[in-house]
């Protein structure tokens, strides 16, 4: 998995992220801040708990995980996809889901 940032403060993230195929990322949420997803190439998944939920995603078209949502992003486009990610307002934490007896 490839990034890149295009803007970093203290309180936003810009960065275009890349995820080979059949890549995702951990299950996570962020204790303050919004994640903005939005495809630039490819597909991408955004898979959600409590509740659960999927979208894919394709060029163009977007998704907004308020923050303490657990989620990740899977490419299933079956080869290489980017998406913009946007991350703001406030302090960045990255919080893997604790897993629980039954995972």
């Amino acid at each position: 998995m490839g990034n890149e940032d295009i803007i970093r403060t203290n309180d936003v993230l810009v960065r275009e992220m890349e995820l080979s195929d059949g890549a995702a990322t951990d299950w996570h949420f962020h204790s303050q801040v919004h994640d903005y997803f939005v495809c630039l190439e490819g597909k991408v998944r955004v898979e959600t708990k409590n509740p659960d939920g999927a979208l894919v995603l394709e060029p163009g078209q977007r998704f907004l995980v308020a923050p303490r949502h657990v989620h990740r992003i899977i490419n299933v486009a079956g080869r290489i996809s980017k998406y913009l990610l946007v991350q703001g307002v406030g302090h960045y934490d990255f919080c893997k889901e604790q897993p629980t007896e039954e995972q």
